[in-house]
């Protein structure tokens, strides 16, 4: 069995990290390139390497980004030098965007970049950027428009999000790895991560929802895992994001607005009650304890997530 997940940063890798239990390399994580950036002259890629480092078990757990066992010379040297180090990047960490920049100076594209480091790395899964074209997140708050890491990281998210672009977007397009992936597939899994600012640049990408709509066609299933809980994100702005664009912050938020691709909608054991009006929306509803704090439960939710996609009737 191929599957192929749609991801974000921290709660797709997890949801990966369960996936690879059971699927090994026949699992294929389409990560989100739109929170990507470039900092002092490297090319940072925080999303892909959250799900990276988590797939060789290399991740910090605690922090939720970056290399267990970091240290932290070369940030503490830029301060000291009069730098405000508001994004931290580890020794270690800063070697891999060293390589990768190297790399992508000397003309080789993201995907290639990507598949390198698995190799380098050593885990079974793949990975591929969503696009090799940049694209860059970009929110309106009160005070503009501003890169997305500038709004998550420097101002930690605080203020209200009014609107969402992806700039570049437009000239992006779905690599043919990408395309060969889905449309391969046996099954498609929506992470739980952000929808507005994770799922969203991914979808946006020309030619990967075409290759989806063909793939479900030929009755490839949609499974999506809601990232809220209770009406909360457990990490990161997605619930505060989701109400400051007139969205319900709920499960059932998530599903309205995933509807047109969800076959299954996986929800939390908390969320229960919403079950029925997510029904009433077109997906089957799965009930559950989707909290992923360790491995074992990492695992249990990629079984989970596997028996429902094995449950949709392949006829449409």
């Amino acid at each position: 069995m191929t599957v192929v997940e749609l991801s974000g940063g921290v709660g797709g890798a997890k949801l990966a990290e369960g996936l690879a239990a059971h699927l090994g390399q026949d699992l294929i994580v389409v990560v989100n390139t739109g929170d990507d950036l470039e900092r002092h002259g490297l090319a940072i890629w925080p999303d892909h390497d959250t799900v990276a480092y988590t797939l060789a078990d290399l991740d910090d757990e605690v922090r939720g980004w970056g290399l267990r066992d970091e240290t932290w010379t070369v940030m503490d040297r830029l301060a000291a030098l009069g730098e405000e180090p508001w994004f931290r990047l580890g020794d270690r960490d800063l070697a891999t965007h060293l390589w990768r920049t190297d790399r992508l100076l000397a003309g080789d594209r993201p995907t290639a970049v990507a598949l390198a480091l698995r190799s380098a790395l050593g885990f079974a899964p793949t990975i591929l950027p969503m696009a090799d074209e940049p694209v860059r997140t970009q929110v309106r708050t009160d005070d503009g428009w501003l890169d997305f890491q500038e709004y998550f990281v420097h101002r930690h998210q605080a203020p209200d999000v009014h609107e969402v672009r992806f700039d570049g977007i437009e000239s992006a397009r779905a690599t043919p790895e990408v395309r060969a992936a889905i449309g391969t597939a046996d099954a498609i899994v929506l992470a739980p991560s952000n929808p507005i600012v994770s799922l969203a640049p991914v979808l946006a990408v020309p030619g990967l929802r075409d290759a989806i709509d063909e793939a479900r066609s030929r009755g490839v299933p949609v499974v999506g895992v809601s990232g809220i809980l209770g009406g909360v994100a457990l990490k990161g702005p997605a619930d505060r994001m989701l109400a400051s664009l007139g969205h319900e912050s709920s499960a059932l938020g998530v599903a309205r607005l995933l509807r047109d691709l969800l076959d299954v909608f996986v929800i939390d054991a908390v969320d229960a009650d919403l079950a029925s009006a997510i029904r009433a929306l077109g997906p089957r509803v799965v009930v559950a304890d989707t909290i992923m704090t360790d491995d074992e439960a990492r695992s249990r939710v990629g079984a989970l997530v596997l028996a429902a996609t094995r449950a949709v009737p392949s006829a449409r």
